[in-house]
């Protein structure tokens, strides 16, 4: 039951709550009510049977002692037909030994007889109530006649009425408490769904398009300077601060972006600058030496080998840029295209690569290139930026039963804190950092892996877990 309610909204549970609560009173205030009617009626019972039963001892005493059976049951007709309502259904007068001398129904209670015969659940006076379950009560009281006990007086009192007086009060108070509740739980379910407006405008905002917060309409807004009224404006405030930090880390991934690309493209262009240079000076060879056939060979195998290495640099120029190799699976190839990509800014910077890859990549073959690829080439960077002229770079990629394991060092100083937080945690950008070390980020929370930073004998290593299936840690 508990479990049903949390999955009704909260416009509705409340009034529920208010309903139940209303119930709980309507039923305390009834028993109230039903325990006071029946104190009223007890006080009246009571005080009709009292009058009966003086008016009777008044009467009988001198019969009793005289033991005038005639008359005593005489006595008892009278006073039974005039009786309110005739509730005495029975009446019985014992002397005092218990023999009883008469009564209103002789058939029942024979002269002479004893009165503990009809005088069984009969209560004193003060006892004397309504009850609940039997429709007769039975009233048992001395008859006193000039200051002492002559008898007993045995009388059966018809409440039946004043059980139905009873009922009908207690399907009153039903049908009134349940028409109140019902009609008060509907207004509460309206003012309470009246009230709670700004909250569900709240949550469908948050969750928003495609999972992105909107800003709450102004019309929307409640009026006044109340608890949701700046719980709107705050949280419209919220929305356009973080899309704010939003479009700023998108411009500053993509300023790293460029400045990635820039450098990727001054070192391709002393790359193939340099193979031009002997190119050129082949063709000439040729058009010098054209009458030798040997020269003529030698030169054009040598156009072939730049033409060929050129080619390369271009494709993988091509390939690192292409949007469609976002769905290609990461090969062997794509560590190749890496290193090719590298190797003219190590050139440019006179440092030194260790490299090593798998040949293999059947156990990641649902890793994608581009984001791998895009992973490697910024840590690569950034790692020959730390490096310095003449220093070390080292890639170490290696596949396990875990999935791909990618491990780029440098013998650079040690990274800074901004670039740790830019690589490390979601914190926001600040000024400082490598290059594209945030975008390494996104990119491997992206893939489900994580990342590991160490440093050791002069050496920083940036380690990168990507899982070969869903369901890693995220970084």
């Amino acid at each position: 039951m508990a479990g049903v309610l949390r999955t009704l909204p909260l416009s509705l549970r409340l009034p529920l709550l208010g309903a139940a609560l209303m119930v709980l009173v309507g039923v305390v205030a009834s028993q109230q009510v039903l325990s006071a009617l029946g104190r009223v009626q007890d006080a009246r019972l009571r005080e009709l049977a009292a009058m009966h039963v003086e008016g009777l001892s008044v009467a009988l005493g001198p019969l009793v002692l005289r033991r005038d059976i005639w008359e005593v049951y005489d006595t008892l007709d009278r006073a039974g037909r005039e009786s309110e309502g005739r509730r005495m259904v029975l009446t019985a007068v014992a002397d005092e030994a218990g023999r009883v001398l008469a009564a209103t129904d002789p058939r029942r209670v024979p002269v002479d007889s004893a009165i503990e015969r009809v005088a069984q659940g009969a209560v004193p006076l003060d006892q004397l109530s309504v009850g609940a379950s039997e429709s007769t009560v039975r009233l048992i009281a001395p008859l006193d006649y000039q200051g002492r006990s002559v008898g007993r007086i045995v009388t059966e009192l018809d409440v039946s009425d004043l059980q139905s007086e009873r009922r009908r009060a207690l399907w009153f108070l039903l049908a009134g408490n349940a028409l109140a509740t019902a009609f008060l739980a509907g207004l509460g379910y309206l003012a309470m769904r009246q009230m709670l407006r700004p909250v569900s405008t709240l949550a469908q905002q948050m969750a928003g398009a495609e999972g992105e917060p909107q800003p709450i309409a102004e019309a929307d807004v409640p009026r006044g300077n109340g608890e949701l009224a700046r719980l709107a404006w705050t949280y419209n405030s919220m929305v356009h601060d973080v899309a704010a930090k939003s479009q700023f880390e998108r411009r500053l991934a993509e300023r790293e972006r460029f400045v990635a690309l820039g450098r990727l493209s001054s070192s391709l262009a002393h790359e193939i600058n340099n193979p031009l240079g002997g190119l050129l000076n082949a063709t000439d060879t040729i058009r010098k030496f054209s009458n030798r056939p040997e020269v003529v060979t030698a030169s054009a195998e040598l156009l072939e080998r730049g033409l060929r290495h050129l080619r390369d640099v271009a494709r993988v120029t091509l390939d690192q840029n292409r949007l469609e190799q976002e769905g290609t699976p990461l090969s062997p190839d794509d560590f190749e295209d890496v290193r090719l990509l590298i190797l003219p800014e190590l050139k440019r910077m006179e440092q030194r690569i260790d490299w090593s890859a798998p040949e293999d990549m059947t156990g990641c073959a649902a890793l994608p290139a581009a984001p791998v690829r895009q992973i490697m080439l910024n840590l690569l960077l950034n790692a020959s930026a730390a490096t310095g002229p003449e220093g070390g770079v080292t890639l170490h990629a290696r596949l396990d039963d875990a999935g791909l394991e990618i491990d780029i060092s440098n013998s650079g100083p040690p990274m800074s804190e901004a670039a740790r937080a830019r690589l490390l945690s979601d914190a926001a950008l600040a000024p400082g950092g490598g290059v594209g070390l945030r975008l390494v980020r996104d990119l491997v929370k992206d893939l489900g892996g994580r990342i590991e930073l160490a440093r050791a004998d002069g050496q920083t290593t940036v380690r990168v877990i990507l899982p070969a299936r869903e369901g890693a840690t995220d970084a």
